[in-house]
């Protein structure tokens, strides 16, 4: 949605994976604006608003997440927003043009916040992020969160650290007003990107089992707790690789596999999910950003004793004399010398060694491996010892 905000998508339609004509056309039937008031798991129904009952043998919830708002007053004037789907996206740019925006406020400083300060900014708009932390990304090592800072100060984003929310008001020379604990912020539209938590009411009320993360608990199938009915996407779990932990991993890549997973289970063509690595990426204006695996944070909660280091080197190789720089942290495990995690910043390059760093993570590889790891080499696109080779040996030698 960042994306068709900043019109690098101009058309909507291109973001819709499916219409629901074309599931007509493959005999499922869709209901729009309906709403689904309770699961009868004794009955076999679907209790629909307004008395409809559908009878089920087999039933998928696929709830999604919703947006998490503050509790703060004025989150429900017009010009305030969530995005979490299309409609959002559409309300969002329409909103933007209807009112000729000049200024906007981003609450929050995830991905999805630095997402839509280049797409907001790309529009020309007078753009700022408010976020109660010191840096942006917390997920990400602060030497490299500090160079999304400076991307986005370079590009005219206004970062505003250490401050929170605490009202939102109607304007007097803007549309509205962003009340801190710091000061007052005149804005035309406020977006609110503080992350999403699973929509498990249906699924707590049927008696469904929850996770300890907060969403539904599934196995490898996709099942839930009682075994006609299954469950995928953002409200349900994926089992983590490299922490051995049942998580909460609310991106879209997941979520389409795991709908195919259960699919195939319903249709009696079996198939097991066999979880994740944690990978994730994103851009913001030059800058490729990220990670996959754990942190040291999470890999000392998973029962491991981590360690880190980070290398900075080029995207080419230093006789091309040329290529940017390019930061690569590893982080494995003391004891057995296990990857345990990676993250990457950088103008190019970044998001091409976490994928391969993704696919050590998923089968189990250590640094001795890694080292040594086989990997296409041409001066363009890097040295003849990767950077990925270099962080393997350097790291090595500290465990």
């Amino acid at each position: 949605m960042p994306y068709y905000i900043g019109d690098v998508i101009k058309d909507s339609k291109k973001l819709i994976a499916r219409t629901p004509e074309k599931f007509e056309e493959t005999g499922i039937q869709v209901k729009l604006n309906t709403r689904v008031e309770g699961i009868g798991v004794d009955e076999g129904i679907v209790l629909l608003a307004g008395g409809e009952r559908i009878p089920y043998d087999v039933l998928v919830l696929a709830t999604g997440a919703v947006p998490t708002l503050p509790n703060i007053p004025g989150t429900d004037l017009d010009g305030v927003f969530v995005l979490k789907n299309l409609r959002d996206g559409l309300n969002i740019k329409e909103y933007i043009k209807s009112n000729q925006c000049s200024k906007a406020t981003i609450v929050g400083a995830g991905f999805i916040a630095m997402e839509m300060g280049e797409a907001l900014k790309s529009r020309g708009l007078d753009t700022r992020i408010v976020y109660r932390g010191e840096l942006p990304v917390k997920k990400w090592d602060p030497a490299f969160s500090t160079v999304v800072l400076e991307e986005l100060t370079n590009n005219g984003v206004t970062f505003m650290a250490h401050q929170s929310p605490v009202a939102v008001e109607r304007g007097a020379q803007t549309r509205l007003s962003l009340v801190t604990d710091k000061e007052k912020i005149d804005t035309d539209i406020i977006i609110f990107a503080l992350g999403v938590k699973p929509e498990t009411n249906l699924a707590r009320e049927a008696g469904l089992a929850v996770g300890e993360s907060g969403a539904i608990r599934v196995d490898s199938s996709q099942r839930t707790s009682r075994e006609e009915i299954f469950s995928a996407g953002d409200c349900c779990e994926s089992y983590h690789r490299v922490s051995k932990r049942w998580v909460h991993i609310p991106l879209g890549d997941i979520a389409n596999k795991q709908g195919r997973v259960a699919g195939r289970n319903i249709g009696g063509y079996p198939l097991t999910f066999l979880g994740v690595v944690g990978a994730q990426s994103f851009k913001v204006f030059g800058l490729e950003v990220a990670m996959t695996g754990l942190d040291e944070r999470e890999a000392q909660r998973s029962g491991y004793a981590p360690a880190g280091t980070i290398i900075w080197g080029r995207s080419a190789a230093a006789s091309m004399g040329e290529g940017h720089r390019l930061g690569l942290k590893l982080i494995a495990d003391k004891a057995s010398g296990k990857l345990l995690g990676a993250q990457a910043v950088g103008q190019s390059g970044a998001v091409g060694r976490i994928n391969t760093l993704s696919a050590c993570l998923w089968s189990g590889m250590g640094l001795d491996e890694l080292g040594y790891l086989d990997l296409a080499y041409s001066p363009p696109f890097g040295g003849s010892w990767d950077i990925i080779h270099t962080a393997a040996h350097v790291l090595k030698k500290q465990l």
